[in-house]
């Protein structure tokens, strides 16, 4: 098994007893392969649940939440509870955005064009959404492209708002099934609080 391999690609090999893989294959690869099912396997049924009940449950944003949750899970950005809370801010924000303006009753800007409204609410959409996310440590990048799905128009009804969130939610749970099954120690809510730097040594 070449030496350089992550520790995180030669456990995840072994539980789910392909250690062949990482010994015949750089872990890029494998890691690709890995994201690449899941991605696949994630999205697919998110549309599958959007063509049968005909409601928005795909949606953009959900792409990058996709790489983060099966390419980097153990990273903060993509734990569970800043998941889901970081796309809840960035809708909050939308929304807030909209009523602000008076946009809620708006056609989406593909259709309305710019206006100096729809400038002003696609701008404090993403300012508030930024400016949370940082303020309350539930970084998730992808939840400015949510927020400005919103504050554009594309999505601006109440209940299509919950809609969006009941498949990031679903999309969550898919992350942690899938990821756990994997063997990775993906967090049941709040990430892992890294080991302090320079601590006392036994």
């Amino acid at each position: 098994m070449a030496r350089d391999e992550p520790s995180e690609v030669v456990d995840l090999a072994a539980r789910l007893r392909l250690t062949w893989l990482v010994e015949r294959y750089p872990q890029r690869l494998v890691m690709g392969a890995f994201a690449f099912l899941n991605g696949l396997l994630t999205i697919g049924i998110l549309a599958i649940v959007a063509m049968v009940t005909d409601t928005p449950s795909l949606f953009p944003s959900l792409g990058p939440t996709a790489f983060l949750l099966f390419s980097t899970p153990m990273l903060a950005s993509a734990c569970p509870r800043n998941t889901v809370e970081g796309h809840l801010i960035g809708v909050v924000a939308g929304y807030l955005s909209l009523v602000l303006f008076g946009l809620t009753d708006n056609p989406a800007t593909i259709i309305e064009g710019v206006t100096a409204g729809r400038v002003g609410a696609a701008a404090l959409s993403l300012a508030l959404t930024s400016g949370f996310m940082v303020w309350l440590q539930r970084a998730h990048p992808p939840a400015g492209a949510t927020t400005l799905i919103i504050s554009l128009g594309i999505l601006h009804e109440v209940w299509q708002l919950g809609v969006l969130m009941f498949a990031v939610v679903l999309m969550v749970l898919q992350a942690f099934a899938i990821n756990r099954l994997a063997g990775l120690d993906y967090p049941r809510w709040a990430p892992a609080v890294a080991p302090e730097v320079g601590g006392s040594r036994s």
